[in-house]
């Protein structure tokens, strides 16, 4: 019987029992960012640090000299740095992402520890197929979420032709929330497919390989989606407004701090905001994890065991080897091996019904012989024989 669980509170567990993974994930992003925001901070230094202007950026946040700093930079010095972090950030963070996320799901899954060593080894048995569910990803974008964003311009026009204000802006944002709905519930999906990849890759076929099919995964968690739609899109949807509030004001209170003269304690607040917002992901994919669990694709018990090398099948002994073989199939196939019983109306069953009566019946076991009698010495007169005396 599966148990029925809180995927809520079990994949907050999950999450919390593999941290290590959710640790370096974070600690990965935190040295990508760092590493392709070094040539910004290098072209801010050379602008702002023998500036006299700069001085009204460390004593009160002027948006004025910000906005008048950061178009020079990207006018006269941002060229470079934003090729160079366009091009370099974007493909090393699908590179951390493919390599991190399979192993962090594998390690929910299987319950192993989530050690740097593992993340990686997993990351690249699933590399190629986290690929693939990433193009059908776009794919299924592409053709659900590119007519919604057309329908969403449309709507957006007509209501800035027919109304102003706060009305204006709520019809705007509520179309937007749709749009947002069917992209959450699509995310969903495709999530649960890569959760039941890697719980299908932990699984052999007829041959011992690994099974790589992704598109046995397509259907179970179609499947699994709609049995459990508002269960899981609750969980999923809680879960992001959690982490999105959490950025919201934390980036809120790091913005009010701008103005003060150290900066560390706005760095910590909103690395505080981004570490609460990636967690809610990690807890997003535990719930996930924890329903997946729950209704697997297969059964540990109705899994076949296969053996790569099968011992070649043992030939039917002859009659030669086994002489019972050959007594048993020298028999008449129409000749009982035993006679049938006898009826109770055949007359050698009841001796009665017959004139002569019945022959007696020898005792199987005859009686036991007299003992020759033990004479305690031998007759001399057998065995000694006096030649002198004459015999009579």
């Amino acid at each position: 019987m599966i148990e029925k669980r809180s995927i809520l509170i079990h994949g907050l567990g999950i999450a919390l029992r593999r941290l290590p993974a959710f640790l370096w994930t974070y600690l990965f992003s935190l040295v990508l960012a760092l590493f392709f925001c070094l040539p910004l901070k290098v072209q801010l230094s050379n602008l702002l640090d023998q500036s006299l202007a700069a001085q009204r950026l460390f004593s009160g946040f002027d948006i004025g000299t910000a906005a008048s700093a950061a178009f020079q930079i990207h006018g006269d010095f941002g060229s470079q740095a934003a090729a160079f972090a366009s091009h370099g950030s974007v493909p090393t963070y699908l590179l951390i992402y493919f390599l991190l996320t399979p192993g962090t799901l594998f390690c929910y899954l299987t319950r192993t520890h989530a050690q740097l060593s593992t993340l990686l080894r997993q990351g690249l048995l699933h590399f190629w197929r986290f690929i693939r569910i990433t193009v059908l990803t776009l794919i299924a974008a592409f053709f659900i979420l590119g007519p919604l964003m057309l329908l969403q311009n449309r709507w957006a026009s007509f209501v800035d032709n027919s109304f102003v204000g706060m009305p204006s802006l709520m019809l705007r944002l509520g179309g937007l929330f749709i749009v947002l709905l069917v992209a959450s519930l699509l995310r969903l999906y495709f999530d649960l497919v890569e959760a039941y990849t890697v719980q299908l890759g932990t699984e052999h076929r007829s041959d011992g390989r690994p099974d790589h099919r992704i598109r046995r995964t397509l259907g179970p968690a179609w499947r699994l989606l709609r049995h459990h739609l508002l269960r899981a899109w609750f969980v999923f949807l809680f879960l992001a407004l959690l982490g999105a509030v959490a950025a919201f004001f934390a980036a809120r209170i790091a913005m009010h701090m701008l103005a003060q003269p150290r900066v560390w304690p706005m760095f910590l607040m909103a690395q505080l905001g981004m570490i609460i917002m990636l967690f809610t992901r990690f807890w997003q994919r535990g719930a996930e994890v924890s329903l997946v669990q729950q209704h697997p694709i297969l059964y540990r018990s109705s899994i076949p065991i296969t053996v790569k090398n099968p011992p070649p099948a043992r030939p039917a002994p002859s009659p030669a080897e086994h002489p019972h073989v050959e007594m048993i199939y020298s028999i008449d196939p129409l000749t009982p091996l035993y006679p049938a019983p006898l009826s109770p109306d055949d007359p050698i069953a009841h001796p009665q019904l017959m004139d002569l009566k019945p022959l007696p019946t020898s005792d199987p076991i005859p009686p036991p012989e007299p003992s020759v009698p033990s004479l305690d010495e031998p007759d001399p007169g057998v065995f000694r024989h006096d030649p002198q005396k004459p015999q009579s």
